[in-house]
């Protein structure tokens, strides 16, 4: 009853996610697209309903939907572009056989949000010698600036910025960054707030109740998973309430491990003067007894360093907490007798299938922990444990992870695209070797490549940050990377 549970919440967070990604941007319902994103769980859950969890899924089961079914979800977005673009084009046709001079103007003011004067001082913005400007591109959403690039990018957007910003006030954001052929240009963006001022001074960005109202409701559910992975049933706490704090040890851990994640990013967003909300946990009826916690930008990142500095902040943060609370929840585990080797078999957990936590564990454990022994995990070692996961997915380089951000930061994001795309794969394979985390894959497909960019989207990090970007990939294939044999046998284990 558990899993169908666990599939209807997945599937509500999917349809949401699903809808908020494509509707705008494809004529494909999104009930289908989602039907499509959902087929491989679905198949699997009936599997598992109808044979059981001791059978395992066939390899042809589990590997033809995960190729499958993203190849079709992407084909039935480009087909629903292509109806949407058709339509459009015929909405346009007919507008312009109208006589209608008024409308026209209209349209034309729409595209072209400035006048001839104002493009003749927008040219006077980019000096010869910082950027030759070649052409302006009027786009429903932008301005686009194209040209020449002739000093570092770092001046460059200084300079045009403070000359945008003495023309336009805070009309626009200047967003700064690289074609696909490795041009960069500038892109004058509507800056949302000049529109709406007076309601977002009255708006709150912050919304405290919510927030302590998820806490708590988070609370109360990762509570409920700390209890029932000791197995401590309803009756034993009427009987005995002090058993709750088995469940506490637990839940409290893991969102101090969350929270201290998000003040991370909350702190440095706040440094750069990234406006944010404040972090939200998600509560979860099962499993763990969350999905984690997340913050809201609220403004644009000023520039690739930013964005590198806030992602990585989170990721550091939350793994400072997360190692002393596993070496110390590891430290008072109990090591049994080897089972099936299952990422989430917290009654006989084999430390082998992580590296990083094999050696955590040999270090805590000593001679405790020796070749065909497991681990009983603590609550605290649980906590701990969770923390290691949620610290590897969040360095997944996709999209708006951090490990996204990350290698946005590093490598520019057409070369994070890429590195986005081919850890999409890598976390099928993954799945196909390990089943329990074909979830992991499924949101990595849902979630886009693409994220918005910095203002100052050219200009590359120093190579202290790059250093500190690859050591944050190194510490993602460290958590997930086996524990090799000649380590095993080295450390008898």
């Amino acid at each position: 009853m558990k899993l169908w549970l666990i599939i209807i919440l997945l599937s509500l967070i999917t349809y949401a996610v699903v809808q908020r990604s494509v509707s705008s941007i494809t004529k494909t319902p999104v009930w289908l697209c989602w039907l499509v994103m959902m087929f491989p769980a679905f198949i699997w859950t009936a599997w598992i309903y109808l044979v059981g969890e001791a059978q395992p899924i066939p390899i042809m089961l589990l590997i033809v939907p995960l190729v499958i079914c993203p190849l079709l979800y992407g084909w039935l977005i480009q087909i629903g572009k292509s109806g949407k673009s058709e339509n459009k084009k015929s909405e346009n046709k007919k507008i312009d056989n109208k006589p209608q001079p008024l409308e026209s103007e209209n349209n034309l003011a729409a595209v072209r949000p400035i006048n001839s004067q104002e493009e003749k001082d927008l040219r006077n913005c980019f000096p010869w010698n910082v950027y030759y400007l070649q052409k302006i591109d009027y786009r429903p959403q932008a301005i686009l600036c194209r040209g020449k690039l002739r000093t570092i990018p770092e001046e460059a957007y200084t300079k045009i910025k403070k000359n945008v910003e003495g023309v336009f006030g805070d009309r626009f954001f200047l967003i700064f960054q690289e074609s696909l052929g490795g041009q960069p240009f500038f892109a004058l963006v509507p800056n949302p707030q000049t529109k709406t001022k007076d309601q977002l001074d009255t708006e709150p960005i912050n919304r405290p109740g919510l927030a302590l109202g998820l806490l708590l409701t988070t609370l109360l559910t990762t509570t409920m998973a700390g209890l029932e992975f000791r197995g401590v049933s309803e009756e034993q706490i009427q009987s005995d309430p002090n058993l709750i704090f088995v469940g506490l040890t637990y839940s409290i851990t893991v969102l101090a491990i969350l929270g201290i994640h998000e003040l991370g990013h909350y702190l440095i967003a706040r440094c750069y003067k990234v406006s944010t909300t404040l972090p939200y946990f998600i509560p979860f009826p099962a499993f763990i007894g969350t999905l984690g916690a997340f913050i809201q930008k609220r403004s644009p990142v000023p520039n690739r360093r930013a964005l590198f500095d806030i992602a990585l902040s989170g990721a550091v943060a939350g793994f400072i907490v997360t190692l002393p609370v596993l070496l110390m929840g590891l430290s008072v585990s109990e090591t049994v007798p080897l089972e099936d080797a299952n990422f989430f078999n917290f009654k006989a957990l084999d430390p082998r299938l992580s590296l990083l936590l094999a050696l955590v564990a040999k270090l805590a454990l000593g001679d405790q922990l020796q070749s065909g022994m497991a681990i009983h995990l603590h609550p605290l070692a649980m906590a701990g444990y969770i923390g290691l996961l949620i610290t590897a997915f969040n360095l997944m380089p996709v999209g708006q992870l951090d490990g996204g951000n990350i290698v946005h930061g590093v490598f520019g994001q057409k070369t994070a695209i890429g590195i986005g795309q081919a850890a999409r794969f890598l976390a099928i394979l993954f799945a196909l070797i390990h089943p329990a985390f074909w979830v992991w894959a499924i949101v990595l497909w849902l979630m886009p490549l693409l994220d918005q960019p910095a203002l100052n989207d050219v200009t590359e990090l120093d190579n202290v940050r790059d250093f500190l970007g690859l050591l944050a990939l190194g510490l993602l294939i460290f958590i997930l990377l086996p524990l090799p044999p000649t380590l095993a046998n080295w450390f008898n284990i």
